[in-house]
């Protein structure tokens, strides 16, 4: 909705501007006039003087004239004999040569004084400011409605970064926003609609165990019920964990200095990993959540176990200030071309099944965990079969919250 043109931002820039160049106008006039009258009032005295032939003064009298139009003023002097007399000062004819006299036909000519100055100073600001300030508005007007279609729900909507003043500034700012927003919540579209699917399925598959049990009860579809419901509790988790990592405002726990050396060792203990770090090995430290980062480790374990043949290898390294962790397995690999898609959430590579294990979150956790603490992870080449992911976080100063 547009408002009322009297409310009208231009309009009201414009008057201001207007106003002030005419206030200017009257106080600069009020002040010339004041100097006029003060240098008139301390002006010394003159006397009109009549003399004969010998310089004798034969009359005298003080300056006041008498103003006839088109003839020049006029002063009464009054002679020793008593006799009054009138001297007339014709009018000095500053015309070019060519103009007509006065009285002759002609265009007339009006007096451009002070005022007539200031006046037509006043109409020029007004005339030439107003395209300026017209079309600064104007990018402001569409800066409004692109705001006001982003609103309507337009979430494509961007604004126009014409200029290198403010405004285009604030364009800017505001394209870069949108940008985030929109692809955050394409983000969560994308995470509920694959929630959903992934959901449903284990949720079918107990469906289908607990109807078996009721004609056949036996072990093995107690033991497919709890598998089921743990892939149901780490689904559920995951995507909790998916959505906190997202809300850039979340408090995901105590950030600390955490001995990835030390964190390492344990997880990899537990999933059968060998490690390699330098030796003696050194204080890798990192400025993070311990429960995120052991989180990040476990998930390229875990990854790295279920796609490998059977070995698996973790390799810490120091390039200058920071770590860089090397995952590698012996699988069949991740293809050049997909090296990028895996890390998406519900991702899976051509020809994996359900039954393989994991609901395709773990290695997006991985990216978002890592970019949590300034860092980043990819898939890297290998140097032989299988699939290495290199993961690299900053040590030694806080990270980004």
């Amino acid at each position: 909705m547009k408002p009322p043109f009297h409310h009208r931002l231009y309009l009201r820039i414009w008057l201001a501007v207007v106003g002030t160049v005419a206030l200017l106008a009257l106080l600069a006039g009020w002040l010339a006039r004041m100097e006029a009258e003060s240098e008139r009032a301390n002006r010394p005295g003159r006397e009109i003087v009549l003399r004969n032939a010998a310089g004798e003064v034969i009359g005298q009298a003080p300056p006041r004239p008498v103003l006839i139009t088109e003839q020049g003023p006029e002063f009464l002097v009054t002679l020793r004999d008593g006799n009054t007399i009138t001297v007339q000062l014709p009018r000095r004819d500053n015309r070019p040569a060519g103009m007509a006299p006065p009285g002759a036909a002609g265009p007339r000519r009006f007096p451009i004084n002070y005022a007539w100055m200031l006046a037509l100073v006043a109409l020029a600001v007004a005339i030439g400011s107003y395209p300026v300030i017209r079309r600064l508005t104007k990018r402001l007007e569409a800066l409004e409605q692109g705001v006001r279609q982003w609103g309507d729900g337009n979430l494509s909507q961007r604004l126009p970064e014409g200029g290198q003043d403010e405004v285009a500034a604030l364009a800017q700012g505001f394209n870069v926003a949108a940008q985030r927003v929109q692809a955050l919540l394409l983000s969560h579209k994308t995470l509920l609609a694959n929630a959903s699917h992934e959901l449903r399925s284990p949720l079918t598959r107990i469906r289908m165990a607990l109807e078996l049990m009721a004609s056949n009860p036996g072990m093995a579809l107690g033991e497919e019920i709890v598998r089921n419901i743990q892939e149901l509790d780490q689904l559920i988790d995951e995507i909790l964990l998916a959505s906190r990592l997202d809300a850039s405002a979340t408090d995901l726990g105590t950030v600390e200095p955490v001995d990835m050396v030390g964190l390492l060792a344990e997880e990899c203990a537990a999933w059968d990993a060998q490690l390699s770090a330098p030796a003696p090995p050194p204080a890798l430290v990192v400025q993070g959540v311990s429960r995120l980062l052991r989180r990040m480790l476990r998930n390229l374990l875990e990854n790295a176990r279920r796609h490998g043949a059977g070995a698996v290898t973790a390799t810490l390294a120091i390039d200058g200030a920071t770590m860089v962790l090397t995952v590698c397995d012996d699988g069949p690999g991740v293809p050049a071309a997909l090296r990028e898609r895996i890390f998406e959430p519900f991702y899976r590579l051509p020809g994996a099944t359900e039954r393989d294990g994991g609901v395709g979150l773990g290695l997006a956790l991985v990216r978002s965990i890592a970019q949590r603490h300034g860092g980043s992870v990819r898939c890297v080449e290998p140097s032989g079969s299988g699939a290495c992911f290199e993961a690299r976080l900053p040590m030694g100063r806080q990270a980004s919250w």
